[in-house]
C-alpha cells in the first residue's frame, strides 16, 4: 500500500512541477515563408541565448492548384518551400541547438479567396489530418504545429473535437512536441478558439495571440488591458505578446510604446514570450527589431515566479487520463482527504 501511495504522489508532483514555471520567458518566435520573399532561416537574428521558434507559414488543406479547393484535412505545402527546405531545418537545428521549427496551419488566404477549415466530417478531416501533416513533419524534421484559421465554414465545436483530435493524437503519437494557437479579436474567430480552448486547452503550449490585429495607434495602457482581458480569455495559457514587421501594421509598434508595455508586463510577472509577424516583412527591412527583441527578453527569461496553470484536481485529472489513459485517477483524488 506505501509503494501504491508513493507511485500516486510522484505522479502528482510530475503534473504539478510543469506547472509551477516561469511567468518571464524567453521565448521568441517568428513566423516565416508566406510571402514568397525569399527569406531563409540564416537571414535571421538567432540569439543563442532565448528559446526561438521559427514557425513555417502555412500548411493548408486545400490542393496546391491555380484553383484551390478544400481537400478536407490533407494537408499541402504552401510556404516558400525553395527557400525553407528539410535540409535547411536540419542545418539551422544543427547550427543553433535552441532553434525549434513549426508549421503553421490555416491562415488567411490560399491563392485569391479566404482559406476556410471546411471539414466533411470530424473523423475523416482527424483522420486525413494525421496522416498528411505526420509526413510533412517527418520530412521536414519539425517539432510543433500552430493552428491559424481564420475562415470557418463549421460550428465552433466542430472545429474544436477536429484539432483537439489532431493535436492530441499528433502529441501522443510522438510526432509533435508543441502545440499553439493564433486567434485575434474577432468574434467568429473567438467564438471557436475559445471552444478549442474549453475542451482541449490543456494539450496547447502557447497561445500565439494577434495583437497587431488591432487598430493602429493604440497606446501602452490599451496595449496592456488587451493582454490582460485575453489572458483571461484563454485562462491559465502561455499568451504570447506580438507585434508585426510590416509596414503601417495595427496594434503597438516598437516606436510607440511596445517596448514599454512588455516591461509592464513583465513587472506583473506576465511575459511569457514574443512573436513577430513576419521574417518575409522583416527581410525587406533588415530586420530592425529581432535582435533587440531576443536582447530584451534575454535579460528577463531567466527569473523565475510560480505561475500559470492552477494545479485543480480536474485538471490533474485531464492531464492523467491524456498521459495515462487506463489509469484510475480518482485514485490521487483519494490523497487530498
Amino acid at each position: 500500500m506505501a509503494t501504491h501511495k508513493l507511485f500516486f504522489i510522484t505522479l502528482f508532483f510530475f503534473f504539478l512541477i510543469p506547472s509551477i514555471r516561469s511567468a518571464n520567458s524567453n521565448l521568441f518566435r517568428e513566423y516565416i515563408g508566406a510571402e514568397f520573399k525569399n527569406v531563409t532561416f540564416a537571414d535571421v537574428p538567432i540569439n543563442s541565448t532565448v528559446e526561438f521558434h521559427f514557425i513555417l507559414s502555412f500548411a493548408i488543406d486545400y490542393t496546391n492548384t491555380s484553383s484551390p479547393s478544400p481537400t478536407n484535412g490533407i494537408f499541402n505545402i504552401f510556404w516558400d518551400s525553395d527557400n525553407l527546405t528539410p535540409s535547411q531545418v536540419s542545418s539551422i537545428k544543427t547550427k543553433n541547438p535552441n532553434v525549434k521549427v513549426a508549421v503553421s496551419l490555416g491562415g488567411d488566404t490560399v491563392g485569391n479567396d479566404y482559406a476556410y477549415f471546411n471539414p466533411s466530417s470530424i473523423d475523416s478531416w482527424v483522420s486525413n489530418a494525421v496522416a498528411s501533416l505526420s509526413s510533412i513533419i517527418n520530412r521536414y524534421h519539425l517539432d510543433g504545429i500552430d493552428i491559424d484559421y481564420e475562415h470557418f465554414d463549421a460550428d465552433p465545436e466542430t472545429f474544436a473535437r477536429c484539432v483537439g483530435r489532431l493535436i492530441s493524437t499528433l502529441k501522443r503519437n510522438g510526432v509533435i512536441s508543441f502545440a499553439s494557437i493564433a486567434p485575434y479579436d474577432d468574434d467568429q474567430v473567438q467564438r471557436h478558439y475559445l471552444a478549442l480552448w474549453k475542451g482541449y486547452g490543456y494539450l496547447i503550449d502557447y497561445v500565439n495571440f494577434q495583437f497587431y490585429a488591432y487598430e493602429k495607434g493604440i497606446t501602452v495602457p490599451q496595449f496592456v488591458d488587451y493582454y490582460m482581458n485575453q489572458s483571461a480569455n484563454y485562462d491559465g495559457g502561455k499568451v504570447l505578446v506580438s507585434l508585426s514587421t510590416a509596414r503601417n501594421p495595427g496594434g503597438l509598434t516598437p516606436e510607440n510604446g511596445f517596448f514599454a508595455a512588455c516591461r509592464m508586463l513583465k513587472r506583473r510577472q506576465k511575459l511569457n514570450g514574443i512573436f513577430v509577424w513576419s521574417a518575409d516583412d522583416s527581410k525587406a527591412r533588415g530586420f530592425p527589431y529581432e535582435a533587440k527583441l531576443q536582447s530584451f527578453i534575454k535579460r528577463f527569461g531567466k527569473r523565475r515566479a510560480v505561475g500559470g496553470i492552477p494545479v485543480t484536481w480536474k485538471f490533474l485529472k485531464t492531464k492523467c487520463e491524456f498521459h495515462f489513459p487506463n489509469l484510475v485517477s480518482k485514485e490521487i483524488i483519494s490523497l487530498a482527504r
